[in-house]
């Protein structure tokens, strides 16, 4: 019975999902722009560190290599 459920209260959800966008398309459109920036911050971050720590790791590994 559970997932019977949670399929139904899915489908529900998305419904009323549907209708919040398009009733509040404005808002969303709002929601997006201020969350946007902020994103693309978070995700340059994100980037930086996991480059420096590939170099790190490649690093470590070619001096390891030499020894």
């Amino acid at each position: 019975m559970g997932k019977y459920f949670s399929v139904i209260v899915g489908i529900v959800l998305i419904f009323i999902g549907i209708i919040g966008l398009v009733s509040w398309w404005e808002w969303f459109l709002h929601g997006i722009q201020a969350i946007g920036p902020a994103i693309l911050i978070l995700g340059g971050v994100i980037a930086v560190f996991a480059g420096v720590s590939e170099i790190k790791d490649s690093a470590a590994q070619k001096k390891q290599e030499s020894k």
